[in-house]
């Protein structure tokens, strides 16, 4: 029996590739522990969407061999793809698996806890992966890497081509979450939207088939470009399906100027008319509202005071979001705008992110303020936080009622207050 803890860092893609590692080591006898509890072996996924996120995975990796000098450090992910040689040289690491090595994880570790020959690397280019652990919702990775290569973006060399396998192999996987008593799947990719590149499906066909798997009541897609969603698929989603009203979306900036010199694939007219339309195709008198999550970059290179408040005004007055995830533009070795001359001060992204945030805030609490007293139907989850608990409606409103028992994974009628 050997004692192994999970560190993960980055997106909800990699928390569902660790829950994978995990659930297949506890059937081989490895027993689970938090980092701080003298494991034998520790597995790092590790996370590069910015300079932080790099510096942060090689100074956990650090402190853990640090703290417990004898255990076993094992690493994957994004960084690790990257800068292979940067984890290899880090004290207490014993290997690195890139992209493509992932289904070696944990052959590797058994064969080396057995002491015996490593099973070696390369043995898949897609890994299949799914979260379970928590009563209620599961992620499921439906894809795999990125071919566009906008002009900011590491991911695609670190995640690879987009891939995915058939929606006969993904199926089960969502039966098998259900069989679990799971009741909602979070679809998750690096580009979701892109599902069916390397197996001739299409991501409409793939949501749905998974519409028809007994047991589960309700998806949400975690992540689509705005080019991917089509008016078909949303009408189709919004005909009564168990799709939720709940978009995330990435915009990354709200000026055209900005857009093209990012590379990315629509304009703001483009996108005000796919949020106009699903909330035209979604919303009725007196009903819930559509929750859409944005994706904002600020302080790309280029982008004068000017330039942001076209974002700022777009996100304000045109798109209204009820959420706005912010990211500081980070310069990224080897991607075009790391060589861009016209870099933005680190103080003036840091006031930018600031008022992006004021924003969110305002716009969050406008869009919560317009539910009460409404009726949302609500998945409690299982934590007791000090008497009470928590879930979420269908269009992603966090409500906390008072801790029950018998609620815990059911959908309840209730009203937002």
């Amino acid at each position: 029996m050997y004692k192994i803890a999970y560190i993960t860092l980055g997106c909800k893609l990699n928390y569902a590739e660790t829950s994978t590692y995990e659930r297949e080591l506890a059937q081989a006898g490895f027993e689970a522990v938090p980092w701080t509890k003298g494991a034998d072996v520790f597995l790092v996924n590790t996370c590069t969407v910015t300079e932080h996120s790099d510096k942060k995975s090689r100074n956990i990796i650090r402190k853990l061999h640090r703290q417990n000098p004898e255990a076993t450090i094992y690493v994957t992910g994004c960084s690790a793809q990257l800068r292979r040689a940067d984890y290899e040289a880090i004290e207490g690491v014993k290997r690195v698996f890139g992209a493509t090595e992932k289904s070696a994880v944990v052959p590797t570790i058994l064969a080396d806890m057995r002491g015996e020959e490593c099973c070696g690397h390369g043995v898949g280019t897609f890994f299949p992966a799914y979260s379970s652990g928590e009563r209620t919702r599961s992620f499921l990775k439906v894809q795999d890497g990125c071919d566009y290569k906008c002009h900011y973006c590491t991911v695609p060399y670190a995640r690879g081509e987009s891939r995915n396998i058939p929606i006969a192999e993904i199926i089960p996987q969502a039966e098998a979450i259900a069989a679990e008593g799971i009741k909602e799947i979070v679809l998750t990719g690096v580009n979701t939207g892109d599902f069916g590149k390397s197996t001739g499906d299409t991501f409409f066909e793939l949501i749905r088939q998974l519409n028809a798997v007994e047991g589960i009541e309700r998806y949400r897609i975690s992540s689509i470009e705005p080019n991917l969603l089509t008016e078909e698929m949303i009408d189709w989603i919004t005909s009564g399906t168990k799709f939720l009203p709940h978009y995330h979306i990435p915009l990354q900036s709200g000026c055209d100027t900005i857009l093209r010199e990012m590379g990315r694939r629509y304009d703001t007219a483009a996108f005000a008319h796919k949020i106009q339309y699903i909330r035209e195709r979604s919303e009725k008198p007196g009903g819930l509202k559509v929750f859409f999550g944005i994706d904002v970059i600020v302080g790309f290179p280029g982008e004068t005071d000017e330039l942001f408040e076209e974002t700022y005004t777009f996100l304000r007055d045109v798109v209204r979001p009820a959420f706005i995830h912010i990211f500081p533009y980070s310069r990224r070795a080897g991607t075009p705008a790391a060589a861009r001359k016209d870099q933005v001060q680190d103080s003036v992204k840091t006031l930018r992110v600031q008022r992006l945030e004021a924003l969110c805030q305002e716009l969050h609490e406008k869009f919560v303020r317009e539910h009460k007293g409404l009726t949302g139907k609500v998945l409690f989850e299982s934590t007791d936080r000090n008497g009470m608990m928590e879930g979420y409606t269908e269009n992603y409103i966090r409500v906390t009622a008072p801790y029950d028992s018998t609620a815990i994974n059911n959908i309840i009628e209730i009203e937002i207050q």
